[in-house]
């Protein structure tokens, strides 16, 4: 990635560090601020029930990196050299555009300070990044992550992290209009190498787990297919998720799943419709296999784990409804890969991804499998092979 304290010092015209020592940020009128916010992958758990759900998580080795610094006026300046794009706005406009596109991200960080009163200028902002884009690996967050991480330190806020990731999701919804789950925000801020996260999206409570997979690759494979009407299809099931809480607690409020076993489903089969039944049987059979292969991960039961998240996938496929033949492929082709632990489909499905963990040594062998996908399938698929890595932090300017 670019060296982004040079660049943005560059493109704002400010004066190099004097005397700063490495992982402090000089001080002064040019002083400039730098975080990182990782991507991260959600390996069960992110179709669940809205605001209740139960996340397998980590964050990867592929990042965002912000750079801001203060100006003297009230203008917002914004450069992405990856992009080669610049955008701007002032602190009386800090609203989302559209045509500001990847800029909002950071105005959502912005807003968040100012909406519990913290006083700002205008503001230089330098946004790059090496996270895939629009594959699941909520890159989108990473970028309102690193932002607010390092307007915490330019302006000295005194924010926890927790109330960072509830308040980036209140005003992300507040400015796209549409729902963004703390859970992604909770990973960036609190992930830790070679550890996977078991979130409670309820409480936003974290419990760390050590990986037994340090010697493996998680590749992501991009199957490529073109994907319509995703925001309504996983909106139809959120409603029957709901309808069936409502159905099960007698309409009782503040009723959630976590409340009810597979077999309060399974004898309910003459109350509840038949298709809200399965994808409500899907959500509390994840909730129990999250809690199941946190289990597993404890005692290293690779085998243990890899065959919960195969059943995850089977009730993505089968109950949920949100698989596709060329994602089905894919898993299996590598749950057949010796030295593979576990595949399952990524993200919102209808295509997208799928993730499989594999070992160094088998990833050869792993993308030899996929080379049949083309000719059956007529999409090349596009692999990204990345690593549990560390949560968000400030780096040296």
């Amino acid at each position: 990635m670019l060296d982004i304290g040079t660049v943005h010092r560059r493109e704002y015209e400010l004066k190099p560090p004097d005397g700063a020592s490495k992982g402090e940020c000089a001080g002064g009128a040019d002083a400039v601020f730098i975080a990182q916010a990782p991507g991260r992958i959600h390996f069960m758990g992110e179709h669940g029930e809205t605001g209740a759900g139960l996340y397998l998580s980590a964050a990867i080795d592929r990042c965002v990196k912000v750079a801001v610094s203060a100006r003297k006026d009230s203008s917002l300046r914004f450069y992405a050299p990856d992009l080669s794009e610049r955008k701007r706005a002032t602190l009386a406009s800090l609203k989302y555009k559209r045509e500001d596109r990847w800029a909002n991200y950071v105005k959502v960080a912005m807003q968040l300070f100012a909406d519990v009163g913290i006083q700002m200028k205008g503001l230089n902002v330098t946004v790059t990044g090496n996270i895939p884009q629009n594959v699941g690996l909520a890159s989108s967050s990473a970028i309102e992550v690193a932002s607010a991480i390092a307007l915490r330190g330019l302006l000295r806020a005194r924010v926890t992290e927790a109330e960072i990731a509830r308040k980036l999701a209140a005003t992300h919804f507040q400015y796209f209009e549409k729902a963004s789950s703390a859970v992604d925000y909770v990973v960036g801020l609190s992930a830790r190498s070679e550890q996977f996260l078991v979130v409670d999206e309820a409480t936003l409570a974290v419990t760390k787990v050590k990986s037994p997979f340090s010697r493996c690759r998680i590749v992501i494979t991009d199957s490529r297919v073109p994907r319509l009407a995703v925001d309504t299809e996983l909106q139809i099931r959120g409603e029957a998720v709901a309808s069936a809480v409502g159905m099960l607690s007698h309409g009782r409020k503040g009723a959630t799943l976590r409340e009810f076993a597979a077999m309060d489903l399974i004898d309910s089969m003459g109350n509840l419709p038949e298709k809200i039944r399965r994808r409500t049987l899907h959500v509390v059979q994840e909730m129990q296999r999250v809690t199941d292969a946190a289990e597993m991960l404890r005692r290293a039961d690779a085998a243990g784990f890899s065959k919960l998240v195969s059943h995850s996938h089977e009730g993505l496929r089968d109950l949920y409804e949100i698989s596709c033949p060329e994602i089905d492929w894919m898993v299996k082709r590598a749950q057949e890969t010796p030295g593979a632990f576990g595949a399952r489909m990524l993200g919102r499905g209808f295509g997208g991804c799928t993730y499989a963990i594999v070992r160094n040594e088998s990833v050869g062998e792993y993308r030899q499998r996929l080379d049949d996908y083309e000719r059956i399938f007529c999409f090349h698929p596009h692999i990204h092979e990345v690593k549990i890595a560390a949560g968000s932090r400030l780096l040296p300017a």
